[in-house]
């Protein structure tokens, strides 16, 4: 079945598209969108389940959600592109590299996990938050998943700019399950050897919600990559360094 997808270009340049994770509508990019779109035709899009794209009944799987990026570079004319990919995103990015290869130029994974057995599983504090989650009033567990997001004692002021945005997008809580089970099922352990493309990984060392060990795991397993750590970051590591991340990207894919 064929989802709509909302999406949206801005800036000049080889193309640069830019995937979300769980629970973020394209609004997730917004510290790093300008500076990148200075440099890049940058496309953001809403997955599917959340924003303006459509919701389809779930579960999702990681390879739809990878289609449906595809889709997208159609619909924008566009043959190949950087992609860079966060949390649930980077899975996706990971699955569209490995199964549309002439598709992405340089990649990009930001905060996120080869998936399966072998990778460093949830923390336990993220893993009880979720399961705690369905029970606490909307606004308070959309606060507690934005605190954790962020590395501990986060200023106050970013916490509230994020809450906004996530009270505005609010998913209906079968969609959050939807991409949720994707994320879950996600394995790309034994096809990672045949990555093609170029590829930085980054991960803030102060991640609750996606272990930082796994950063190590990706690169170990992808024959072209490296590693940039961010000290003290959280798993939104673009909004709290926003200035080294879009420098240090943009080096990357020039």
């Amino acid at each position: 079945m064929t989802v709509r997808i909302a999406w949206e270009r801005s800036g000049a340049g080889f193309p640069l598209v830019l995937v979300h994770g769980l629970g973020y509508a394209r609004w997730g990019w917004e510290p790093v969108a300008g500076p990148l779109a200075a440099q890049f035709e940058i496309v953001l899009l809403d997955n599917r389940g959340i924003g303006e794209s459509e919701v389809p009944a779930g579960p999702y799987r990681v390879a739809d959600m990878a289609e449906d990026v595809v889709r997208v570079l159609d619909e924008a004319g566009i043959a190949r592109a950087h992609l860079v990919g966060t949390s649930l995103g980077g899975m996706i990015a990971q699955e569209l590299a490995l199964t549309a290869p002439g598709r992405v130029e340089r990649l990009v994974l930001v905060c996120t996990t080869p998936g399966g057995p072998n990778a460093f599983p949830m923390p336990q504090v993220t893993a009880q938050l979720i399961a705690t989650a369905s029970g606490l009033d909307l606004l308070v567990a959309l606060r507690k998943f934005v605190e954790n997001a962020l590395a501990p004692g986060a200023h106050e002021e970013l916490v509230e700019r994020i809450l906004a945005h996530r009270v505005r997008t609010a998913q209906p809580f079968d969609a959050w399950l939807a991409q949720a089970a994707a994320g879950a099922a996600f394995d790309a352990w034994d096809r990672l050897p045949t990555l093609e493309c170029t590829t930085l990984v980054m991960h803030g060392t102060a991640d609750l919600v996606v272990d930082p060990r796994n950063a190590d795991l990706l690169v170990d397993r992808i024959p072209d990559a490296r590693l940039e750590l961010f000290p003290g970051c959280g798993h939104l590591l673009y909004w709290e360094q926003s200035e080294r991340f879009a420098s240090r990207v943009g080096e990357f894919l020039s």
